[in-house]
């Protein structure tokens, strides 16, 4: 894909009024960060504007969206991490590599709570996706370090199961199959009609609420009044995303193959 991501730590809000939908600027996503470098550095990175509209246009296929965009956008990013992780630390173990990768994006999600700095329902929205977001790119790093293949298409069942949106891989892959039909009709013919406003925005903060993890979504939508997302919201994405964590290393630890570290000299 070669449509531009949001600038890193800057997250592109959804069109604000119905009559005016401009796509905001954005940049490449950042380049990985390397193995050794300090955790919890880098901010959390927004979903790129495309996306945005895409999820906005099409809510109750959101989650479908973000994980079939994640594995595009982000497994090359997972699987060029790893390089780098195992050039810097030919001797680290897959479990060693696991448990950066966690720390690095636990940290992440517990910045992700206020990134946004708008108020009311699309802030809620906003943070939600970036969450949902810092959460997929953890997954797919995590199966990087396990010896999976972060930028295979079944990654993106992975990350429906692995978030609970599907119960099983099978329905996962129905629903992303209709979700990248509606893409592609959706580049061929337009977003068609809409939903309003309000109602869209309440749809996809709710579906991306369900990918981020039902009790981190409802600490987010505390965002709704003031000063209450940043109590909560710290808290409740960490332990979110360290759940998510603990299912997506059981996952690839058992589905493997963990490639052993090359041997120096």
């Amino acid at each position: 894909m070669s449509d531009p991501a949001a600038t890193d730590g800057q997250p592109v809000p959804p069109a604000a009024t119905p009559s005016a939908s401009p796509s905001p600027a954005a940049t490449p996503p950042a380049s990985p960060a390397p193995v050794g470098a300090a955790d919890g550095a880098d901010a959390p990175e927004a979903p790129p504007a495309t996306l945005w509209d895409r999820m906005r246009q099409d809510p109750q296929y959101a989650p479908e969206h973000l994980a079939l965009e994640a594995v595009r956008r982000l497994g090359p990013e997972a699987a060029a991490w790893l390089r780098q992780a195992r050039a810097e630390r030919p001797d680290a173990t897959a479990e060693v590599l696991a448990e950066q990768a966690v720390r690095r994006f636990v940290n992440r999600a517990r910045l992700s709570g206020a990134v946004s700095g708008a108020a009311g329902l699309p802030g809620a929205v906003i943070d939600v996706g970036v969450l949902a977001w810092t959460q997929a790119r953890m997954v797919l790093h995590i199966a990087a370090a396990y010896g999976v293949d972060p930028s295979h298409p079944d990654r993106a069942a992975d990350l429906l199961v692995l978030q609970k949106v599907h119960k099983v891989a099978a329905g996962a892959r129905v629903a992303l199959g209709v979700a990248a039909g509606r893409e592609r009709a959706g580049a061929l013919f337009g977003g068609g009609q809409s939903a309003p406003l309000g109602r869209a925005m309440l749809r996809l903060g709710v579906r991306l609420a369900q990918m981020a993890g039902v009790r981190a979504a409802k600490r987010a939508f505390a965002k709704v009044i003031p000063g209450a997302a940043i109590i909560l919201g710290t808290w409740a994405n960490s332990s979110a995303t360290k759940n998510l964590a603990d299912r997506s290393r059981a996952m690839y630890r058992q589905a493997g193959p963990q490639v052993p570290p090359p041997r120096q000299g």
